[in-house]
């Protein structure tokens, strides 16, 4: 579900609807037709399944109301098609309340799915898990009662949302948790037994909630929501993801960074998965119309890893593109050595890549960039270590009221091998403040990028990000 610390509010039992698939546009969101929450995504042969809850809260309301679970698929990670509500509170009839963060998983040629429910019984949240013969169902209660609940020995604070991963040896493992208690615990082989002691993961630094474990190359991720303000976020009602990394599905783990800084709504809650041969992450935010932290929408951009196996910070994209399939999808500046022709002293260049999210151009909240008192035209630059091919950008300008102010104007440049040249067919490079100026281009391949800024008179100027785009 991704909790933050309020309480839910107590649903009435619906039915899923079986609904006609609903084609939806390639954007992020990716679905505004309804709010969509806590994705879980699968790929099973060509296609790739979403799993989500979906929120119903009226607008003004300031509390989870969420009785279904709903499912987007797509072939491409782009274009989706709506399949409505394939499982709800009523799938488990010892449920009341409550249907917050699942996840499917296939197995024995059957897919389980594993969600965070309210039961009637004593405590409150608990783990259930449906069972189907294909990825939209139809889907019943399993077990007949709770996977894991508050009399599980060694639960967790808050037992919810379950992330399951099947090894290569066959061995299943489920994680879950909340309020800072991670829990793991093996599956048996029907997939609705638990087997051996629940244990306590250790090296997940900061974790809150919203566990999601996948493998590649043989090493072991975890990524989750944590809510500190040690580079996470800037204030604890807002999550970022987390991550992670062991050579066991049972760690210890180690502490690798950040891969998804604050979103637009409070809570943060993410899933990775793999899919034609590009890896995505699904989370969620609040940018969908008249969305909120508890109409919230889901969302899937593009996921980098760097040769050392970690993993590149994701910036969200919003609008067209937004799937990640086609371009402007992933910041690679954090990846970037960046350098300048000139930085003021009591300021700092490693501003411009990491990762801040302004509220105006004024803000000194972060790490501030400025290179007065040079005038005329000055410039800073990114350099990766290989080539990439680039096709957007954009900078959110300082203005701090006394000797920086927004340039005159300002131009993006790539290196060609041999001389830095003016970027193809760009769009106006916007010098306003207070926002983020995009920069469209047509693509362009190479290992350093480069913004002229030139100032106004008898001033200097100042960059809060700047970002580049991977297409």
């Amino acid at each position: 579900m991704s909790v933050r610390k309020w309480a839910a509010v107590a649903c009435g039992v619906v039915t899923a609807t079986a609904l006609t698939a609903v084609p939806v546009r390639a954007a992020n969101p990716i679905i505004t037709s309804v709010y969509t929450a806590d994705p879980a995504p699968l790929v099973v042969g060509n296609t790739l399944y979403v799993y989500a809850g979906r929120d119903e809260a009226p607008a003004g309301t300031n509390n989870f109301v969420m009785r279904e679970w709903h499912v987007l698929s797509s072939g491409d990670a782009q274009t989706w098609t709506y399949h409505g509500a394939r499982a709800s509170i009523a799938t488990f009839p010892w449920a009341g309340a409550d249907a917050w963060a699942s996840e499917v998983e296939p197995r024995n040629g059957k897919y389980y799915w594993y969600t965070s429910v309210n039961g009637n019984g004593p405590g409150w949240m608990n783990i259930g898990v449906a069972v189907g013969d294909s990825p939209l169902g139809p889907f019943t209660d399993a077990k007949g009662g709770p996977l894991i609940s508050d009399s599980t020995a060694n639960s967790s604070a808050l037992n919810i949302d379950p992330t399951v991963f099947v090894d290569d040896d066959g061995q299943a493992y489920l994680y879950w948790g909340g309020y800072w208690a991670p829990r793991a615990v093996r599956l048996a082989a029907n997939m609705v037994d638990t087997v051996g002691p629940v244990v306590t993961p250790q090296g997940l630094t900061n974790f809150w909630e919203a566990p999601w474990m996948f493998k590649r190359n043989g090493l072991y991720y975890m990524m989750y929501a944590a809510n500190d303000t040690g580079g996470c976020v800037t204030n604890t009602s807002f999550a970022c993801q987390r991550y992670a990394t062991a050579t066991s599905p049972l760690g210890p783990w180690t502490h690798r960074g950040v891969v998804l800084g604050q979103v637009s709504s409070t809570t943060n809650h993410a899933g990775v998965v793999q899919f034609g041969g590009q890896w995505y992450i699904v989370y969620h935010t609040a940018d969908a119309p008249g969305g909120g932290n508890f109409r919230r929408s889901v969302a899937v951009d593009r996921l980098y890893f760097n040769a050392d196996g970690t993993i590149q910070r994701v910036v969200p994209t919003t609008g067209g593109g937004g799937g990640g399939g086609g371009g402007s999808g992933t910041n690679i500046a954090p990846a970037a050595t960046v350098s300048t022709s000139h930085v003021s002293s009591w300021e700092s260049l490693a501003a411009v890549n990491n990762g801040g999210t302004p509220v105006n151009s004024q803000d000194r909240s972060n790490l501030v960039y400025g290179n007065w008192p040079q005038q005329g035209t000055q410039w800073i630059e990114y350099r990766w270590p290989t080539s990439r091919s680039v096709n957007k950008s954009s900078v959110y300008w300082f203005d701090d009221n006394q000797g920086i102010d927004l340039p005159a104007s300002c131009q993006l440049q790539y290196w060609n091998g041999s001389q830095y040249v003016n970027v193809d067919s760009q769009s106006t490079c916007s010098v306003d403040g207070n926002v983020e100026n995009a920069i469209n281009f047509d693509t362009v391949n190479t290992t350093r990028l480069r913004l002229q800024m030139t100032s106004r008179t008898g001033v200097s100027t100042g960059v809060l990000e700047w970002k580049a785009f991977q297409s």
